[in-house]
């Protein structure tokens, strides 16, 4: 499979999905930038090592792939993207 960042119509379909930014303290590094890490390093198959620092901190992508999975963030945005996919015809249960 070959890897390609994250379009502008998929950003707008992911975005509202994510937890919100923190509202005191630190903001958290650009989200799409760390999406498009942390794809790239799932469909590549390359070590975390080795992802290309245009995406940001290694450690950041890592830790933003294991928060979200434990806190269902991906599951949201996967369940969002079958019931749309459903509601257009697209798909069928």
């Amino acid at each position: 499979m070959e890897f390609r960042e994250i379009s502008d119509e998929q950003w707008k379909f992911i975005k509202p999905r994510l937890p919100p930014q923190p509202i005191t303290g630190r903001k958290r590094a650009d989200d799409r930038k760390v999406i498009n890490g942390i794809l790239f390093v799932l469909i590549t198959g390359c070590r975390w090592g080795d992802m290309p620092v245009i995406y940001g901190s290694r450690a950041t992508a890592w830790r933003r792939l294991k928060w979200w999975s434990e806190e269902g963030v991906w599951n949201k945005i996967m369940e969002s993207l079958r019931d749309s996919a459903y509601q257009e015809g697209k798909f069928s249960m």
